[in-house]
């Protein structure tokens, strides 16, 4: 069998990664010329960091990010909503890391180039058009084609293969929210191993660490506000720089005791806006021998540090498919029923602030603030919230611990 990943992003290399260790093999083909360690910070959750674990890649996680301890979620006065723990001091058996984006994509990539063998990582391959049947398909470049048994698009929000087969679809959604993200090195705090939502939907600022250096901590963080109907807004590129006059004004007077947002935001060497948006879920992924993989099949908010962690468990799930089914179109039907419907409840839970709902909540009920949580929330509430989305994302602890491994060979 020879699969073509259409996609050089952490889908498709953990897809050729994946594919390889089942004896599967594999090209990968990436639009640009050169792949540069672009983005900011991510988390990966422990079903995520277990997938890359069993590939060999925990050296490299631990390498190259941190293991928050916990995730604490605030008011827009720095009023504690709820705190839990998370990875390892949470009871799972992996830990969550949380990285720059562009340092796990470099070390996906490298992994890639040494255990596919050589020229099986072709650049500057810009696709235009596919062909797929039952048996086989072919992939048309700017310059080029290329023949597969199986195609896996995993060529992001704005794919190639789910326009030609979505045709009316048109842009991704828009929720009229801006996010501005940056990394900036500032002191470390709350014990330097805490990540942080505070605000509420309207107006947000997440921030977590993402590495250490000389005593400080190198902090990841996002800006978040909403704008009314009617806003103009340009084609979403995680690489636009960004002016911090257009927001800094909002949070100038977010300095709580344990956390300085305003002196974060100007410490930010470069600063990148994205209107946050994702697409609808779709009635299905497969054509023939072409499917979909991560942000191709299922853009979704990045509410929940979900966006990289469902695709690597789509590269998981799809590679384990191919090798253990009969034949090729039971093992992308079975891909799809296995992560198609779970996507598309995590799109349509994000939509909906996800876990982040405790902050929209508190806001509601209390938007002076608070003496005391449990008179605007109670435990038994926040419990609950946070229990049902670690359930529909897959990621539940018990589940996850005791669950079988995807790997092969």
């Amino acid at each position: 069998m020879r699969v073509a990943v259409i996609g050089g992003g952490i889908g498709g290399l953990t897809a050729a990664l994946s594919l390889h260790a089942a004896g599967i093999e594999v090209d990968v083909y990436e639009a640009v010329a050169e792949i540069k360690p672009l983005g900011v910070g991510i988390n990966l959750l422990p079903h995520a960091v277990r997938e890359l674990t069993e590939l060999g890649l925990a050296g490299d996680l631990a390498a190259i990010g941190l293991a928050p301890t916990e995730l604490i979620y605030a008011n827009k006065f720095g009023q504690e909503i709820w705190r839990e723990a998370r990875g390892l001091a949470a009871g799972y058996k992996w830990p969550q890391i949380s990285l720059h984006r562009g340092k796990l994509q470099m070390r996906l990539l490298a992994a890639a180039e040494a255990r596919l063998g050589r020229g099986r990582i072709h650049l500057g391959r810009r696709t235009v058009r596919f062909e797929t049947g039952s048996g086989g398909g072919a992939v048309h470049f700017a310059t080029g084609s290329a023949t597969a048994d199986v195609i896996v698009a995993a060529d992001g929000i704005h794919s190639a293969a789910r326009a030609q087969f979505y045709p009316d679809e048109g842009l991704p959604k828009w929720n009229r929210r801006i996010l501005w993200r940056g990394v900036s090195m500032a002191p470390p705090f709350l014990g330097g191993r805490a990540m942080v939502m505070a605000g509420h939907q309207d107006q947000k600022f997440v921030c977590y660490p993402i590495a250490e250096s000389g005593g400080g901590s190198e902090i990841n963080w996002i800006a978040e506000l909403s704008f009314p109907e009617g806003h103009l807004w340009r084609r979403e590129d995680w690489n636009r720089p960004a002016d911090i006059s257009d927001f800094l004004p909002a949070f100038q007077s977010w300095r709580f005791p344990w956390l300085d947002v305003p002196g974060i935001i100007r410490a930010a060497n470069h600063v990148f806006e994205y209107p946050m948006v994702d697409r609808d879920p779709l009635p299905g992924w497969t054509f023939g021998s072409l499917t979909l993989l991560g942000d191709a099949a299922h853009p979704m908010f990045p509410i929940g540090s979900n966006g990289a962690s469902q695709a690597i468990l789509d590269a998981r799930t799809l590679a384990f498919e191919l090798a253990t089914r009969p034949d090729i179109t039971a093992a992308l039907a079975s891909y799809e029923a296995a992560r198609r419907p779970a996507t598309a409840k995590i799109v349509l839970a994000n939509r909906g602030n996800g876990p982040e709902q405790v902050m929209q909540i508190a806001e509601t009920r209390a938007p002076q603030g608070f003496d005391d949580i449990a008179e605007v929330i109670s435990r038994a509430e926040l419990e609950e919230i946070a229990a049902r989305y670690k359930t529909l994302a897959g990621f539940d602890r018990e589940t996850l611990n005791n669950r079988p491994s995807l790997s092969v060979g």
